[in-house]
């Protein structure tokens, strides 16, 4: 049968995947395009099955709240590369799920992936070439107020603030995107920390040759300022260094109740090329 523009045109507004490839199926099912789309189907699904194993450490992370600002969640979505981490079927996808995301009850991707956003996932894959995951997710819900804040689409935050307003719990959340605490007070840092901290500290200052009374206070003034370092308390406001969140918050009544931070590829491993020797490998190898 022979396969005309038109129905390669259709194909294509069917299933978004390329010219070339809606062609290929359509001769490949003689031109039956349910056949075809079924072909393109399981074509995707054996190209996202090899992009899968692929370091996906670039992305976005995308942000979804609720209108009256009691609900909120951000996700993390994968690629390979910043180039398609700025592509609109990429952006368009992403934004999807997080919506999907907030319309749920869960926070849990494994159970947030149902079965047709798995299969728009790996029709994406097909499109653009590239392994793409949906990592990670993480839902906050408040009787306060939520602030929400996502930096160039690679830093999201969301912290519950009890009492203040909107503005500030939207401050506290860009502080905490630009200086990345580890903890929000002192008493959350975990005794095995602290302790750890200290060690080094002790062990640092007796090699000064002090007096042993002297290296007890220098080690109670470094961990201090350590523990000012890694507490969202302790720090100075990044809009005020002469302030810190603690009085930032003590002065307008309000109080940080929790907060989450999300990095774009954090704590994925990547994998270096040396520009040189690929040249090299490639050169050889031809």
């Amino acid at each position: 049968m022979a396969i005309t523009a038109s129905m390669v045109k259709e194909l294509r507004e069917r299933t978004g995947a390329g010219m070339m490839e809606c062609k290929k199926a359509l001769v490949e099912t003689n031109g039956d395009l349910d056949a075809a789309i079924e072909f393109l189907r399981k074509t995707g699904l054996a190209q996202a099955d090899k992009k899968a194993t692929r370091v996906a450490a670039e992305g976005q992370i995308m942000l979804a709240s609720n209108a009256d600002n009691t609900e909120a969640v951000m996700v993390e979505i994968n690629c390979e590369t910043d180039f398609v981490a700025k592509d609109d079927n990429f952006l368009a996808f992403a934004n999807d799920i997080a919506k999907v995301a907030l319309a749920s009850s869960t926070d849990d991707v494994d159970a947030l992936m149902t079965d047709e956003l798995e299969s728009t996932r790996q029709a994406l894959v097909s499109k653009i070439g590239e392994n793409v995951q949906v990592r990670r997710m993480a839902r906050l819900a408040s009787e306060g107020t939520i602030g929400a804040y996502v930096h160039g689409g690679r830093i999201g935050v969301l912290v519950d603030l009890e009492g203040g307003d909107v503005e500030l719990a939207r401050d506290i959340a860009m502080h905490i995107a630009a200086l990345n605490p580890a903890y929000n007070t002192v008493d959350d840092v975990p005794a095995d920390v602290l302790e750890k901290e200290k060690q080094f500290l002790i062990s640092q200052a007796a090699d000064s040759g002090k007096p042993a009374d002297i290296i007890e206070k220098m080690v109670t003034g470094r961990l201090r300022k350590h523990l000012s370092d890694i507490t969202l308390m302790g720090q100075p406001f990044v809009k005020d260094g002469d302030v810190t969140i603690e009085k930032l918050l003590k002065d307008n009544g309000a109080k940080v109740n929790s907060f989450t931070r999300l990095a774009v590829g954090e704590g994925i491993e990547k994998k270096t090329e040396n520009f040189a020797d690929e040249v090299m490998n490639q050169v050889k190898g031809g």
